[in-house]
Formats: C-alpha cells, sequence, structure tokens
C-alpha cells in the first residue's frame, strides 16, 4: 500500500509561556494524500495556522512524527528543510509577503534563484506565470502599485515558481474583496485540477466547501475530518505553461552560488539605498577611522622626513673623532696624539669619501666698533662637503688656502647678523679682525638646519692651519671628520676608523661619534611614536565596527518578515547568512574607500598650505587600512548575519 503523502502521527506543538507552557497542537493524526485539496477551518485560537506551518516545515513539531513522502523531518537538517520548501512546497499568504524593494516579476523569481536556475529562464517562467494570472501588464509593478487582488497573484505565481507539488494557502482570500477572493478560488481549483495538492488554512466556512474534505481543529485538536461532496471540481486549463510544471534544474552547482551572491549583492544595495541615511551614519566610523589612520602614518612619515632632512642637512654618513674616552672626559684637553697625518690617512681608505681635520677656539670678533664672540672653527677644504654646507654668496676656500695659511674665512648668518646687522650691501671682500687677525671674508653660509650642531652663536671658519698658526700655536686636531661613501654601512665603516687609528695610536685614546646612529635613534622614535598615534586612530575602527554590529541587528529585526519570506521559498541559512554579511562588508569597504579619500583629499590642501613638511603617504598603510574595513565588516558583520541566518520562519513570517 502506498504511503499518503502528508502523515501525521501523535504530532504536538507546546509554545514556553511564562514558567508553563501553551498547547497549540495536541495529538493530531493526519493523513494528506497526493492531489487532494484539503480545507483546514476552526475558529481563532484553534491551532490551524500553527498546523500549516508543521505541514510547510515552517516550524517543527514539540513531538510526534511527521513524514513527508516518507521522509520523517524530523531527522531534516535546517538545510534539507529549506530544500523541502524550495523544492516541493509553494505558499500562498493572507497578507502576500512580497518584498518591497522588488518588483512583480523580481518577486515571483525569487524561489528558483535558491534553487539555481539561470537569469534567462526563470525570467521566461515567472513572465509565463504572471502572464498566465493576468498580470502581464505589471510585471515592472512594485507591490505597493498593485491592488490587493494583483498582489495575492503574485504570491501565487511565486508559489508555483518552482513548480510546487503542494500548494499551501493560508487564508489566501481574508485580505481581498469578495470579486478577488472568488478569482484567487478559482485559480486554486485550477491548481487543483492540475494535479497539485492544496492545502488551505480558512475561517471562512464557504471557502472551505470549494475543498474535497474540510478538517476541523478545536483547541489544538482535529474534531472532525469528513469528505466535502460538495466541492466543485475545476476543468484543465490546457495553457502554455502548466501551472504544475516543474522549473528545469541548473546547469551546474556553480551557477547556484553565483546567481545566489548577485541577488544577495541587490539586495545589500537595495536595502543600503533604502535606509541612506542610516546607512552613511554606519560608514561614518569607518571613514574617520580609516582616513585617521593613514592620515597618522603620513604624518608620522612627513615629520620623520623633516626631522632626517635637518640631520642631514648637517652631513650625511658621517663620523667625528674625538680624543678621549666621551664627551666630557677632563683628560682629552691633554691628548694631542690626533693629528693631521691621521685625517691623511683616514682619507685614503676606500670606504672614506672625505676627511676634514677641524680644530676650533673661541674670539672676539670686531668689525668697527662692533664686536661679537665666535666660535672660530679651523677646518679643512672638504669640511663643507662632508657637513654639506651650503653657501649663500661667495665661495669656499680651498686646498691652497689650506696650503697658504691663508687669512680667508667663511662666516655664517649668525656672524652676518652680529656684525653686518641692517647693512645692505653683501660682507665678501669685507674685512674683520678676528682676535687680533685680520680675516678677508670670502664666503658667507646659509642658516643651518635646525637639528643637532646648530646654535644661535655666531660661527666662522678658517683653514686649520691658519687656526693652528695663529691662534692654537699647536699642531693636534680638536676632531676629524670624515665622510661614509654612500654605498658603505656606517657602523662598518666606524669599526674600521677604530680599527685604523687604535693601530696607529698603539692605544684608543679617541671615541667616535656616528651622526647615523642618531639618524636611527630619531627613525625608531617617530616610527614607534607613529604606531602608537595609529594604534590610538585605529580604536575609531573598531568603535566603527561596533556601529555596524548595531546597525546590522536594527536591520535583521527590521527585516524579519522579509527572511521568513526568503526562508519560506527555500532559502538555505547560508543564503541568508551570505546576503547579510555581503550589506555589513559592503559598508565597511565603501566606507574604507571614502576614508582613503578623504585621507587623501585632506594630505593634498595640507601640503598646499603647509610649508614647514608635507605628508607623506605609505601605500602599504593604505591597503592595511583598506582591508581592515573589510574585516571589520565581516568580523562585526558575522554576529547579526548570524542571527539572521537562524531565525524560526514561522516566527519570522509572524513578525510583520
Amino acid at each position: 500500500m502506498a504511503l499518503p503523502l502528508i502523515l501525521l502521527e501523535g504530532v504536538r506543538r507546546d509554545y514556553p509561556s511564562g514558567e508553563g507552557s501553551v498547547v497549540a497542537l495536541d495529538d493530531i493524526d493526519l493523513s494528506i494524500e497526493a492531489g487532494e485539496m484539503v480545507a483546514i477551518v476552526g475558529t481563532s485560537g484553534s491551532g490551524k495556522s500553527t498546523l500549516l506551518n508543521i505541514l510547510g516545515c515552517l516550524d517543527r513539531p514539540t513531538g510526534g512524527s511527521y513524514c513527508v513522502a516518507g521522509r520523517d523531518t524530523g531527522s531534516l537538517s535546517a538545510d534539507e528543510l529549506a530544500a523541502l520548501r524550495r523544492e516541493h512546497f509553494g505558499f500562498i499568504f493572507q497578507r502576500y509577503h512580497l518584498l518591497a524593494e522588488m518588483t512583480a516579476i523580481g518577486n515571483v523569481e525569487m524561489p528558483a534563484i535558491y534553487t539555481g536556475l539561470p537569469p534567462s529562464r526563470r525570467q521566461i517562467r515567472a513572465q509565463a506565470l504572471l502572464d498566465r494570472l493576468g498580470m502581464a501588464d505589471r510585471l515592472d509593478h512594485r507591490p505597493t502599485q498593485l491592488s490587493g487582488g494583483q498582489q495575492q497573484r503574485v504570491s501565487i505565481a511565486r508559489a508555483l515558481m518552482n513548480g510546487a507539488g503542494v500548494i499551501f494557502a493560508d487564508e489566501p482570500t481574508g485580505a481581498l474583496d469578495s470579486a478577488s477572493g472568488t478569482e484567487v478560488l478559482r485559480i486554486l481549483d485550477e491548481l487543483h485540477a492540475s494535479g497539485q495538492t492544496i492545502v488551505i488554512v480558512t475561517h471562512d466556512m464557504a471557502v472551505a466547501r470549494r475543498a474535497e474534505r474540510i478538517i476541523e481543529l478545536r483547541d489544538g485538536a482535529v474534531i472532525s475530518d469528513r469528505p466535502n461532496r460538495q466541492a466543485q471540481q475545476a476543468e484543465p486549463t490546457g495553457a502554455d505553461i502548466g501551472f504544475g510544471e516543474r522549473a528545469q534544474a541548473p546547469a551546474s552547482p556553480w551557477r547556484v552560488r553565483i546567481d545566489q551572491f548577485r541577488e544577495a549583492f541587490r539586495m545589500a544595495l537595495r536595502s543600503m539605498n533604502a535606509h541612506r541615511l542610516r546607512t552613511i551614519l554606519t560608514m561614518l566610523g569607518i571613514v574617520i577611522g580609516v582616513a585617521s589612520v593613514i592620515g597618522v602614518v603620513a604624518l608620522g612619515a612627513g615629520t620623520q622626513q623633516k626631522v632626517l632632512a635637518d640631520i642631514n642637512s648637517l652631513g650625511t654618513n658621517t663620523l667625528e673623532v674625538f680624543p678621549g674616552k666621551d664627551f666630557g672626559d677632563v683628560r682629552s684637553g691633554k691628548i694631542t696624539t690626533l693629528v693631521l697625518a691621521d685625517a691623511q690617512a683616514l682619507a685614503g681608505q676606500p670606504y672614506i669619501a672625505a676627511a676634514s681635520p677641524t680644530v676650533s677656539t673661541s674670539k672676539t670678533l670686531r668689525l668697527g666698533s662692533i664686536e661679537a664672540t665666535a666660535q672660530v672653527n679651523g677646518v679643512g677644504e672638504d669640511y663643507f662637503a662632508v657637513k654639506g654646507t651650503q653657501l649663500a654668496a661667495g665661495a669656499f676656500f680651498d686646498a691652497d688656502s689650506v696650503r697658504r695659511i691663508a687669512q680667508d674665512v667663511v662666516i655664517d648668518d649668525n656672524t652676518r647678523k652680529a656684525l653686518f646687522a641692517g647693512a645692505s650691501a653683501s660682507p665678501i671682500g669685507r674685512i674683520i679682525l678676528v682676535g687680533q687677525v685680520p680675516c678677508r671674508i670670502v664666503g658667507l653660509t646659509r642658516p643651518q638646519q635646525g637639528g643637532f650642531g646648530s646654535s644661535a652663536n655666531p660661527s666662522v671658519y678658517l683653514p686649520y692651519t691658519t687656526v693652528q698658526a695663529r691662534f692654537l700655536g699647536t699642531t693636534s686636531l680638536r676632531s676629524i671628520t670624515v665622510r661614509v661613501v654612500d654605498d658603505a654601512p656606517t657602523d662598518r665603516a666606524e669599526q674600521a676608523v677604530t680599527a685604523l687609528l687604535a693601530a696607529r695610536h698603539n692605544a684608543k685614546d679617541f671615541f667616535i661619534l656616528n651622526t647615523d646612529d642618531i639618524r636611527r635613534t630619531i627613525t625608531s622614535t617617530t616610527e614607534v611614536l607613529t604606531l602608537l598615534v595609529a594604534a590610538i586612530a585605529g580604536i575609531s575602527l573598531v568603535v566603527g565596527g561596533v556601529g555596524v554590529t548595531n546597525i546590522m541587528l536594527v536591520s535583521v529585526s527590521e527585516r524579519i518578515a522579509e527572511i521568513g519570506v526568503r526562508m519560506a521559498v527555500g532559502a538555505r541559512r547560508s543564503d541568508i547568512l551570505q546576503q547579510f554579511l555581503i550589506e555589513a562588508v559592503l559598508v565597511c569597504l565603501i566606507g574604507g574607500m571614502i576614508g582613503i579619500g578623504l585621507a587623501l583629499g585632506l594630505g593634498a590642501i595640507f601640503n598646499i598650505v603647509s610649508t614647514a613638511f608635507s605628508l607623506r603617504y605609505s601605500t602599504t598603510s593604505i591597503i592595511i587600512a583598506f582591508l581592515s574595513s573589510m574585516l571589520i565588516g565581516i568580523v562585526f558583520g558575522y554576529m547579526p548575519a548570524r542571527n539572521a541566518s537562524r531565525l524560526d520562519p514561522a516566527t519570522a513570517l509572524a513578525r510583520e
């Protein structure tokens, strides 16, 4: 003996209520054969809608068993139940449950999206169904542009889209006028005549009498199950596309996923467009966070470059050799082993680009009645190249001046201000007294950039031979300044210089100041500070992510009915999860792109306005910020999306 299509044995459904529970269905035994038209009637609260939800696999019974074509639905997973609804069931709801953002044909196509039917074929089938139901001129109308009867016809076409064998109709005429209700019942009769199994839930006995069988419920129990000999039989219509025709299967599984992703993407865009203000406010946190991180990193890189430029203006890759153990060594003045020959030996090394002996003293400068105390630096002709000093006027002295012990002097800008304040004429060629020695000014240096080694005190530069002979009376040196070749590591060069001089002096009676150490220290410090401030700015990204979670939770609560409809037509949990996750990621990605654009735009304005330094953008920071925005969308959007995917279809449909 063949099994009935639908078989319920001892089905019970309880709902929690306070500390107890309410019995909605109590020990229901029921069977429905394929091709039957059955009406379930009863007063409000009798349990008929609960029974319909269980029959349609929108809800699960608390106890008993429910089998469809011999399959026990209690052993099926959520996705297997979704496949049952998608491939075998169709639902016609009293309140239509059409999605407001979609057109009539879009609502009808929805079930076929989850089966993976190609777009062209599903559009042809949806259009044919609507044509058959007299909706040919309303294909592109949205639900708000349709009458109640027209909306119900769209709902019927959606129920038939996948060629459902069983149609569940919940009060199909309850919200319609008498003419529209009669037309819907006529369509149900035609569906029954074409071989579909029809299950109608109604409180209207006039509607129930159109069925072959009437099942009456009271207080959750079947009190009557009787045949209806007065049922009207409709003749098959012989339409070009039958109501019961099965939709063709998809060509391949990847088509299913592509169409589902495309539909989820479109729905995400529709939702964002429908709630533009909410979407913009959600993006704002991401925009500010991304822009802050990129801007702070660019600011840090710009200030770092500025500091390094200031250091480089004092000489790049330089080593300075001083007598003694370190700065402050009281014995350093008595050490006279640092001599010109050491400088000449260093200059001959392949890793040294230039070397300059230096000596210094302090003297009073005089020009007429004007006096100023200045640092007198005796240097070699290469000193200015080693230190990266630039001329404002005149020229530097040369090797011939050093050899001749020339009384040529190069002054800095502080000296010009002290001796020639208010003078409009160039100081080049003027004679000044350095101590008691008359010297001719041959060059004027540009103002020294702020940094180590700069000072507001006047400084003048003479050949070191002149300072030794005219002022100091000794051949020992205060220091030797060398510039390392560009492709040589300064730490290796420092080790080689140390080894060379220690061998020449038979002792290490000197120490070396490596300006690259200063550069590395400042670089490291600015990098740490930039990272710290970027981390603080990154907190705004996290705050933006929390905002995404909150807004997506609101979005889920507002769209519970939509989720219920999609589940009713066969959407899997993964489909719902994907749809809301795509929306969260889209919000964050668009916010991230706007944030990048905002950071670059503000940086361009800053670079135009600021003369001190410019922002330097890092491609890495931009990529990381962009990927972070996407990750935030996934992480913070997952929980709301997961909550949406785990909603019970019957509960979701009841929350309209």
